[in-house]
């Protein structure tokens, strides 16, 4: 597999690249992220690849540089199941969750998300003209991955077979596991940890019919991104091709076994 190239030519001794990037709005903010060399800002985005069009572009970079599109998909999707089948605010009603539901706890963290965000426009908006009521497709905006995960462990195991069977064709088991595993990954990323030579607490549950064995390293976790991942031809396309060129250019200064690369490791990732 060769390296991606980006859409680019040069023409007396200057460079031309054709980027793509986001305009990300939320709180009445614009997202920029800052150069680490250079004292400047630049929008969430990057080189075009040569043949990937600019959406692509988009879609693959945001989610290089932020990490949210599995996230986005899990919540949209678990928000619209809640308030298709409970009602808008019927994740508040203790009934709708298994017995080890500890609904005392939940509703804190509920309280906790909108208290972290009480500055925002969306919070004051139901505060003021909703009782401090907000339906389940609003306050899903403010949860974490681990409250996502948390989420899903605690309904009712018909939900939990829907969801699962919908969105993955997998079990209840499984997801709960690749919840949990994507929820240490994410943290660890966003804290900026170490993830080579490390071992992971959450061991993933991989689907029999997958042949394949977990572990505790990296290429599990992303195994599992894999699973969870809504695109196959952005996986196949976009991210697996950019994991590719990231291995062959280390490929002299690391080694796959400490991150639990199989030899096979691409073809096990393809989906």
């Amino acid at each position: 597999m060769q390296n991606m190239q980006d859409c680019g030519f040069t023409r007396e001794n200057k460079w031309f690249r054709y980027r793509a990037a986001a305009i990300i709005i939320e709180e009445d903010c614009v997202l920029f992220a800052g150069n680490e060399i250079d004292n400047y800002y630049y929008s969430i985005g990057g080189g075009v690849h040569v043949g990937e069009t600019s959406e692509q572009a988009v879609k693959r970079e945001v989610l290089e540089e932020t990490g949210v599109e599995y996230e986005i998909y899990l919540r949209t999707q678990l928000a619209y199941y809640s308030g298709h089948n409970h009602g808008a605010l019927g994740y508040m009603n203790a009934d709708i969750y298994n017995e080890k539901h500890n609904d005392e706890k939940f509703k804190n963290l509920i309280q906790v998300c909108i208290e972290e965000n009480k500055r925002t426009l969306v919070v004051k908006h139901h505060n003021e003209k909703h009782n401090g009521k907000f339906p389940i497709w609003v306050i899903v905006e403010f949860f974490s991955m681990g409250m996502l995960s948390y989420f899903y462990a605690d309904m009712l195991s018909v939900d939990q077979k829907h969801i699962a069977k919908a969105l993955y064709e997998t079990s209840v088991s499984c997801l709960k596991s690749w919840l949990r595993c994507i929820t240490e990954l994410r943290n660890r990323c966003a804290h900026y940890s170490r993830l080579y030579y490390w071992s992971f607490p959450a061991l993933p549950k991989i689907p029999k019919e997958m042949e394949l064995s977990g572990n505790r390293e990296l290429f599990s976790q992303i195994l599992v991104l894999k699973l969870l991942y809504p695109d196959k031809d952005e996986w196949n396309n976009s991210f697996l091709v950019e994991l590719n060129s990231i291995v062959e250019e280390y490929e002299h200064d690391i080694s796959l076994k400490h991150i639990g690369f199989p030899q096979d490791w691409y073809v096990q990732l393809v989906k």
